[in-house]
């Protein structure tokens, strides 16, 4: 088995799907308050659920991590979608040891937390 994306009940689909249009783009199906939108190997779905009211209760237990090749550059471009909010301006976690190694951290207008990261894999990381 493995993983093949995340799926966000909201009780306001149509404001995420937005939010993410502009983040991502067009979604490649769309169906009444449903998004789905392919993010490399996975997807993002967004749609309404009975259960689901208001914002994220713990927003950092589940982030949503999207691969920038220049997350200063589109960290600017989420932070001034309407709804996002920034948590984590872009910084370098491991310093000068790894000077492309880029995260940062915003929240979707459910308060979702979006991490943007540098694209990397476990030689990137001294795996």
């Amino acid at each position: 088995m493995k993983t093949s994306g995340i799926m966000l009940g909201s009780d306001q689909p149509d404001v995420l799907g937005d939010f993410y249009t502009a983040v991502l783009g067009k979604p490649g199906w769309q169906e009444d308050s449903w998004y789905g939108f392919g993010v490399a190997a996975s997807s993002l779905m967004i749609g309404p659920h009975s259960e689901v009211n208001g914002k994220s209760k713990e927003p950092a237990r589940i982030m949503i991590v999207i691969n920038s090749e220049d997350v200063p550059k589109d960290f600017e471009k989420i932070a001034a979608i309407t709804g996002a909010s920034i948590i984590a301006k872009p910084y370098l976690p491991r310093g000068d040891a790894y000077p492309d190694m880029w995260l940062a951290t915003l929240a979707d207008p459910d308060g979702n937390y979006i991490q943007l990261s540098s694209p990397w894999d476990e030689a990137d990381m001294g795996a």
